[in-house]
């Protein structure tokens, strides 16, 4: 597939064709429009027209586009009709928030610009599931072209099952005409399941000014309509409510783009959906952060959203433009920055962002395609990277429930909790024992991360403010790592799918470094004594840990376990926060001997199985000084995302083998690719200085 370098520019955001071609990359699936875990759709073929967008979890959310080019019809979205021929594609940019992707067909040459704000930067933006859809046509052969394009969303949008009944309606909002779709039983924050979606709120298709827009509430036979004649149904459908897939409503659009010359010609429309509430926590529902406490409603967001295109547009090109040149210099070629880029929505796109009952910003992240948890701790660890670089706010917002939650009556063990139960529901730990039992816990592992965590917000806050309201529940934590850390007992760690291990020598490490994190956070706070205790105990453990776990030119994978090893990606924070209590050349040596044992897409997580993780093999890559190294590894990884059959969001559990994915997909966790940014403070530095703060009381 070729591909083409575009941009966006001007108030209308119009595509132009660069004459550079770069090499080919094929995401084994590309965001369209992703915002949460519901509100997200992606294609997950080579072209456009092979199949239809679909929701994360595989199943179908109808997008449907069709060109007339001098009477003549084109699909450029979907593979319906198939009597229409598609368009050639030349190719797709994957950008960290837009995708674009370009056709030719009957003389004219269209591009569609797919655009979802979810700049971390600013949490309003950032929040409002509100996203974009740009088409450009120009004339490709030198030749006028008479031009009419037709889009639609099906009722796939708005229902968990096929077999709902589902509603819609249309309305003005000043010039704005609007289209709105949603299931008839809103079961508001009802419906849960890993692969669950949806079934309240309501889906928006609004088309600010455009001239000579028209609209209509349809089956899917307006495509066979349009594709005849060019128009549309006279009417709106009447028979609603009906079930999603009894003749599939769907709302549809015409845009008249006239008689198209060399100059390109836009149309563009928002696409949104609003849940009404994000997510219950501890009982309490609570609304998304866009609301602004009751202060917004969907007809605001929707008119917020038409007045921002403008200077969002220009402002996702220059975030994108800006990221990839930094993804570039750090990891030292366009492989890294493509793989960073591909990962950005995603990570964004498993988090909501709501409104407690006082006001305060909270984050919550679902475990997508892994049991469906909300606010899992071991999680949110690896996705940590992208907020601390993006938005560190949005981190405490994030880490905020975990700490009230566990500062309640609801959590009794002296570590810290390992979820809030099953999204969109935080009302306490749904995974293993739960609130009750110690049985599959992690307690080292969800210990240690919090520390972490707090700790490298610390650092790049410069102060720690936000661990101050927290300090008994945070000391009582280092006080468990203190005695159980250094040398685990039997249990899980993250990585859960290889099952319990005693004496785990990465997990050790963890453990080691939040003991320093929180002699960090000590002194920060005013905790002399503390600071002073735990940071000769955290570098007591390192030296011990260097003889125990040493295994000639690598480590071991448990204290007892000789002739095996495995991935130290904890190492990392040492790095990022300075905290030096391992010899530098312990990282060095890892690093050296896993250059030996590379497969063909990458660093088996370890040495009992062939499987890696997509995220830890960056952290662990960030471990060298030696940037050539680190490309050594992540092309690998980044061949992975390339070649993979298996089409499906990122994932971040696949063979290294033969690249197919062992389990996984759409996962936040993807986000800790970003933690090579964090290695060098100034680029930290840059990106997390234009921050806004959410509005806390």
């Amino acid at each position: 597939m070729r591909i083409a370098a575009l941009v966006l520019f001007g108030v209308a955001a119009t595509a132009v064709l660069h004459a550079q071609e770069l090499p080919a990359f094929r995401p084994p699936a590309v965001p369209l429009v992703t915002h949460n875990p519901y509100f997200s759709a992606w294609s997950m073929s080579d072209h456009l027209t092979d199949s239809w967008p679909r929701h994360w979890s595989g199943a179908d959310v109808e997008m449907s586009g069709i060109v007339r080019i001098d009477g003549k019809a084109y699909r450029f979205m979907g593979p319906e009709p198939a009597s229409v021929p598609a368009m050639e594609q030349l190719g797709v940019v994957v950008w960290a928030t837009r995708t674009i992707y370009q056709f030719l067909g009957g003389g004219v040459q269209l591009s569609v610009t797919f655009l979802s704000p979810t700049i971390p930067s600013d949490p309003q933006i950032f929040s409002r599931p509100a996203s974009y859809i740009t088409w450009s046509a120009r004339s490709a052969d030198g030749q006028r072209h008479d031009v009419t394009l037709y889009f639609d969303c099906a009722a796939g949008w708005v229902v968990s099952r096929p077999d709902q009944l589902v509603t819609a309606a249309r309305e003005k909002l000043d010039e704005m005409q609007v289209l709105s779709m949603g299931a008839r039983a809103q079961s508001v924050l009802e419906t849960t399941g890993d692969a669950a979606r949806s079934d309240w709120g309501r889906l928006y298709l609004a088309s600010p000014g455009n001239e000579g827009a028209s609209s209509v509430i349809a089956s899917s036979a307006a495509r066979e309509r349009f594709a005849a004649t060019g128009s549309l149904p006279d009417a709106d459908h009447v028979r609603l409510p009906r079930a999603a897939n009894d003749d599939e409503p769907a709302l549809a659009w015409r845009f008249p783009f006239g008689t198209v010359g060399p100059e390109a010609t836009s149309r563009w429309i928002v696409i949104a959906y609003d849940e009404d509430y994000a997510v219950e926590f501890l009982g309490e529902r609570l609304r998304p952060y866009w609301r602004e406490s009751g202060r917004m409603d969907a007809k605001q967001m929707l008119r917020a959203a038409a007045d921002d295109y403008p200077s969002i547009s220009a402002q996702a090109r220059a975030f994108d433009e800006q990221l990839q040149a930094d993804l570039r210099a750090a990891g030292g070629d366009d492989n890294y920055a493509r793989l960073a880029q591909l990962a950005f929505r995603q990570a964004a796109a498993a988090h909501v962002l709501a409104r407690d009952t006082d006001g305060t910003a909270l984050l919550f992240g679902r475990e997508n395609s892994s049991g469906g948890y909300i606010s899992t701790v071991d999680v949110i660890y690896p996705c940590a990277p992208y907020f601390l670089l993006f938005n560190p706010h949005l981190l405490e917002a994030q880490l905020r429930p975990v700490l009230e939650y566990a500062g309640t009556t609801h959590w009794r063990f002296p570590y810290a909790p390992h979820d809030l139960g099953k999204y969109p529901l935080a009302d306490g730990q749904a995974y293993g024992g739960g609130e009750t039992s110690d049985k599959d816990q992690m307690p080292v592992e969800e210990t240690a991360n919090m520390l972490l965590m707090t700790a490298a917000l610390a650092k790049i806050e410069e102060n720690a403010d936000f661990a101050k309201p927290y300090w008994p529940l945070l000391a009582g934590w280092a006080a468990y790592l203190r005695e159980k850390g250094f040398d685990p007992e039997n249990q899980l760690s993250t990585d859960d799918f290889t099952g319990h291990l005693a004496h785990n020598a990465n997990l050790s490490i963890k453990a080691i470094l939040a003991l320093g994190a929180f002699a960090q956070l000590a002194g920060a706070t005013g905790h002399a004594h503390e600071a002073a205790s735990y940071r000769a105990l955290a570098a007591e453990f390192a030296a011990k840990w260097a003889a125990m776990a040493a295994d000639g030119d690598h480590s071991r994978l448990a204290f007892d376990a000789p002739g095996t090893w495995s991935q130290k990606y904890n190492l990392v924070w040492d790095k990022i926060l300075g905290l030096n209590l391992f010899a530098p050349q312990i990282a060095q040596r890892e690093i050296g001997f896993y250059l030996t044992k590379q497969n063909l897409y990458g660093l088996p997580l370890d040495s009992r199985h062939t499987y890696t993780k997509l995220d830890w093999l960056v952290w662990t890559a960030t471990l060298s000084d030696s940037r050539l190294d680190f490309s050594r590894m992540v092309t690998r990884v980044y061949n992975f995302a390339n070649e993979t059959p298996d089409r499906v969001p990122l994932s971040d559990w696949y063979d290294t083998l033969d690249a197919r994915r062992k389990g996984f997909q759409a996962r936040s966790v993807v986000g800790g690719v970003f933690v090579k940014m964090l290695a060098n403070p100034a680029v930290w530095k840059k990106w997390a200085d234009r921050a806004i703060s959410p509005s806390n009381p």
